[in-house]
């Protein structure tokens, strides 16, 4: 297909979910203009899990796992990695607005370039020898986070022709265990690709859209040094961030 017609379908679920009246604020398992969401997502119903079989009390995560320059994601090698350095910060929340202390919150993301470092990334994109792209770090007591990076750029994924993912940051959570791990992405403000991207749109309703996109904070940007996002995650309730694990 290509981009015009990709941008077609679009525009017509989102015409078809505003008349609908109905309320979806996480992504469609079944999303057309997302080509391998209909592959992905689970088919068969839920089984409950038999809890002897499964790790329910492990991983605990505490500050003795998680070392204090993990968060930096610029220092990791002998040299400077290349692009836009930037500091992302914000705080995880339940439904009620009260924080979620001490959470492990992993990030993963493409460099300057929108290469990332695995393998089956053949994107002719070079790699930076200086940026791995990866960091964790643990909620303070008031469920705060920050992460120092570089902003990852675009890359194209193969959905249809011509298709580029807007630059993006995917976030995971952990709670005491594995079955309790969410991931989600975080987007940049006003990124012209948001209106072409199938897996951006794969969440119709547009309020919950922009609960991905940070918001850029002057008091986070460093003099000299780095521009500044905030974006706050909440877990639970009506106004939760979109989790992949809803679509996915």
């Amino acid at each position: 297909m290509t981009q015009a017609e990709i941008s077609a379908e679009i525009a017509e679920l989102g015409r078809a979910y505003a008349e609908s009246g109905v309320v979806e604020t996480q992504p469609r398992l079944d999303y057309p203009p997302y080509r391998s969401s209909i592959l992905r997502h689970p088919t068969k119903d839920l089984h409950q899990a038999d809890p002897e079989t499964i790790e329910l009390a492990a991983p605990c995560f505490g500050h003795r796992d998680v070392g204090s320059l993990e968060a930096d994601l610029t220092i990791q090698h002998s040299g400077e990695p290349l692009g836009e350095r930037i500091i992302v910060t914000g705080r995880v929340v339940d439904g009620d607005g009260l924080p979620v202390r001490h959470q492990l919150v992993e990030i993963w993301q493409a460099n300057a370039a929108g290469r990332y470092l695995h393998q089956r990334d053949q994107h002719p994109a070079p790699l930076d020898p200086h940026f791995t792209g990866t960091g964790r770090t643990l909620t303070d007591g008031d469920g705060n986070y920050t992460f120092t990076s570089i902003k990852p750029g675009p890359y194209p994924w193969k959905n249809h022709l011509n298709a580029w993912r807007p630059a993006h940051i995917h976030f995971s959570l952990f709670g005491t265990a594995f079955t309790q791990r969410m991931i989600t992405q975080m987007y940049f403000p006003g990124d012209p690709l948001f209106a072409l991207d199938p897996i951006y749109q794969a969440i119709v309703d547009p309020a919950a859209r922009e609960r991905l996109v940070a918001t850029y904070d002057h008091d986070v940007t460093q003099p000299e040094w780095a521009t500044g996002y905030r974006w706050d995650i909440v877990l639970t309730g009506t106004h939760r961030t979109p989790l992949e694990a809803d679509h996915a």
